[in-house]
């Protein structure tokens, strides 16, 4: 069984076939909450689903690895969906693919490098069937049934990114994933503008467009921005470089090998993520290492440290990553030692603030000098467009109907506004959606329809990927706030009369000073309570497990103010 988090929303109950000239728009993730993005497009009998994302758990989600969407609506519908395009290969867009292909058999269609990072991905797990997977080119179209995709190239921090124009009977959905427009790509390849200036002037259904950085003004700065403090530290530093950032971001990794060739220095790969997704990057010609440069970390140790570049997986603190391991001495090929140079050319990610402080406390105290967070020059920007950005590609396509997308509802909102001013050139409504709600479009508009069934889906992959309940995680929570107590008491099975006093165990439940002559109440408490039974009570495990519960949750409640979980042990004797 699934865990499933309901949001308290109507549900549509089984798959009406619209006609081709309706529409539905579905997110079932990723709109009012940042990960997990999903989205399903409805035309006559046809479905698509764009994206699988997951995200990583907050630290309330105790022992969850990951959470995906909840795809209820899709395995309800399961013989009308047409395939699943990947705008690109960030965890928040592919991570919940394996999960998706568990329960659905669909065709998967994505560009080179995200294929082969969804490919690698699965191979991590057992799926019912091989999965079928169709590598498109940037500029390619695809034709699933009321619907027909072209994949436009767009500027973001990992390659072969693509935003979806989508051909339906009503008109061209234009979906831009995430995007920013950047000017000086590192491999070249310019945002297709001209691709979507040529749909503005045939016209635009409805733009979904991306909302994370909406709130930083101006433009996200051109990936190109972080080379002169990346230069700057290659001519400060004599000793060795440990540069970490996310794996799939190559162009990053592109700009630290090219610096590491000029500096005389070789480079190693360090950790399993960067290691391989760096190698297919290599196999696809999206990563040029020149020959010789790149070697065993093992060999590191013969060079001289004024000749060493590490390129090492963990830059958001992960306890068993590479670097996590580096900071506090137990990595055998990465020896950070005193002078050394760290640079985590990454943005912190909201929840892992306290991992990474601690990770970068640990490699200060082994004499490294640690660069992190907001600089200038940078050593990290962002991948997302920012409001100027937003407001160009909303100016530019001018669309009938606007949904932001990608974000958590202030972001939604505040795109929202941005797209305020087009009202007087063609827009005729914008709406602010979040998952599960359902926005439709005929001949005569566009409006909310019913909502579909939305939420989480918990996984603990420490235990083979299983799916926790939602009792579980809630028993998990609870036991972290308030410790467990466990009330043990012998009764004789004929008479039913305690053989000796209860035993009060705890394990985490801080009581004031005065806990053992609470205790010694607790146990009072449970005698009192069995005395108290009548003699078919007694017979009756279950009534006094629960009675004991009852009673003892009560004494607990009003000492303290505190609730434990309770846990009754009777042993017949």
């Amino acid at each position: 069984m699934a865990t499933r988090v309901p949001d308290g929303r109507l549900t549509i109950g089984g798959f009406h076939p619209l006609t081709d000239q309706k529409l539905q728009i579905i997110p079932l993730g990723g709109l009012g909450e940042f990960g997990m993005n999903m989205m399903a497009l409805r035309c006559g009998d046809d479905l698509i689903v764009i994206d699988a994302g997951s995200l990583f758990p907050g630290v309330e989600l105790l022992g969850v690895d990951l959470v995906v969407p909840d795809i209820t609506y899709l395995v309800e519908n399961r013989k009308h969906i047409r395939g699943l395009i990947l705008t690109h290969g960030h965890e928040d867009h592919i991570g919940a693919t394996p999960y998706v292909l568990s329960q659905l058999d669909l065709p998967i269609y994505a560009t080179r490098f995200t294929s082969a990072l969804v490919r690698r991905k699965l191979k991590e797990h057992d799926l019912p069937k091989p999965p079928t997977i169709h590598t498109v080119e940037l500029g390619d179209k695809i034709s699933l049934g009321c619907f027909e995709i072209e994949l436009i190239r767009v500027t973001h921090s990992i390659p072969d990114a693509a935003a979806l124009a989508i051909k339906t009977p009503l008109g061209v959905i234009l979906h831009t994933a995430d995007f920013k427009i950047d000017p000086t790509p590192i491999d070249g390849q310019l945002f297709d503008l001209h691709a979507l200036a040529d749909y503005a002037q045939k016209g635009v259904l409805l733009l979904l467009s991306d909302s994370t950085n909406v709130n930083r003004p101006g433009f996200t700065p051109s990936e190109q921005a972080v080379r002169p403090r990346l230069e700057a530290i290659f001519h400060q530093t004599n000793n060795s470089l440990y540069f970490s950032c996310f794996s799939s971001s190559i162009h990053r990794v592109q700009q630290i090998v090219d610096l590491s060739a000029a500096a005389g220095r070789k480079i190693a790969f360090v950790g399993r993520s960067i290691s391989e997704v760096s190698g297919l990057a290599q196999d696809l010609n999206l990563l040029n290492i020149p020959n010789g440069l790149l070697i065993n970390p093992g060999d590191m140790a013969k060079l001289p440290r004024s000749q060493r570049t590490f390129l090492i997986s963990g830059s958001q603190g992960e306890p068993l990553s590479a670097l996590s391991r580096a900071a506090v001495g137990k990595h055998r090929h990465a020896q950070i030692d005193e002078g050394d140079t760290v640079v985590l050319s990454t943005r912190v990610i909201p929840g892992n603030e306290k991992a990474i402080y601690r990770m970068v406390d640990h490699l200060t105290r082994r004499g490294a000098e640690v660069l992190y967070g907001t600089m200038n020059p940078p050593i990290h920007v962002s991948g997302h467009a920012s409001e100027e950005e937003l407001k160009l590609v909303l100016n530019l396509l001018r669309p009938k109907y606007f949904v932001p997308v990608h974000g958590e509802y202030r972001q939604l909102s505040r795109h929202l506004q941005l797209s305020e001013h087009l009202k007087s050139n063609g827009l005729e409504a914008s709406f602010l959606l979040e998952s599960g709600d359902v926005l439709e479009i005929d001949s005569e508009g566009a409006r909310h329809r019913e909502s579909v069934p939305v939420g989480r889906v918990c996984i603990d992959s420490g235990t083979g990927d299983e799916i926790l309940e939602e009792v579980v995680i809630r028993d998990r929570r609870h036991l972290s706030e308030f410790g467990v107590i466990v009330p043990i008491v012998a009764l004789n099975r004929h008479t039913g009369k305690l053989e000796s006093s209860p035993e009060i165990v705890t394990r985490g439940f801080v009581t004031s000073e005065d806990s053992p002559e609470l205790l010694d109440g607790a146990a009072d408490t449970v005698a009192l309570t069995i005395e108290g039974s009548s003699e078919e009570e007694k017979t009756d495990w279950g009534v006094m497990e629960e009675k004991i519960r009852a009673d003892l949750r009560r004494y607990i409640r009003r000492r303290t103010e505190s609730r434990p979980l309770i846990i009754p042990v009777i042993l017949e004797v």
